[in-house]
């Protein structure tokens, strides 16, 4: 499969759907997603062989005894959801997880493509979490300076 990569921006319809880009459309190989809870108040999108070795890894390494490790399953595989393409190519996001992720009828949303995953975030939340991690997106770029040149 080719990357998953690039910035899109959206609107999120009043049925809460979003059409999803045709460029990254076209790297899928299945007409469905699975959604689930992210970090920073986004979302992410896997494709299913994604999500099943990710989910695999994750249930495989948390015991149900670690109460942090609990939190893992409960915020991130609990919540997940697979998703089907309508006709017109747009994925239709539960509510609970449009509420988690700030996503509003009618509004702008970025879809991110990070290679083996998607995040969908409101455009707002977005923007504020862009300029809220600055510093620390300048710290860690440089802490990775030997591999980006």
């Amino acid at each position: 499969m080719e990357m998953l990569i690039g910035e899109y921006r959206n609107t999120l319809d009043e049925k809460g759907r979003v059409s999803f880009p045709s460029k990254l459309r076209a790297v899928l190989q299945q007409n469905e997603l699975w959604v689930t809870q992210g970090l920073d108040h986004c979302l992410m999108l896997f494709t299913t062989e994604e999500w099943t070795k990710l989910k695999e890894r994750v249930v495989g390494s948390v015991s149900v005894f670690d109460k942090q490790k609990r939190e893992v399953l409960r915020r991130f595989i609990g919540p997940a959801a697979r998703i089907e393409f309508d006709k017109s190519g747009r994925l239709s996001i539960p509510q609970n997880l449009r509420d988690f992720a700030s996503l509003k009828m009618g509004g702008e949303c970025v879809i991110l493509g990070i290679d083996k995953y998607m995040e969908l975030w409101d455009s707002e939340e977005y923007a504020k979490n862009a300029e809220e991690s600055e510093e620390s997106f300048q710290m860690a770029a440089q802490s990775m300076g030997d591999i980006l040149l």
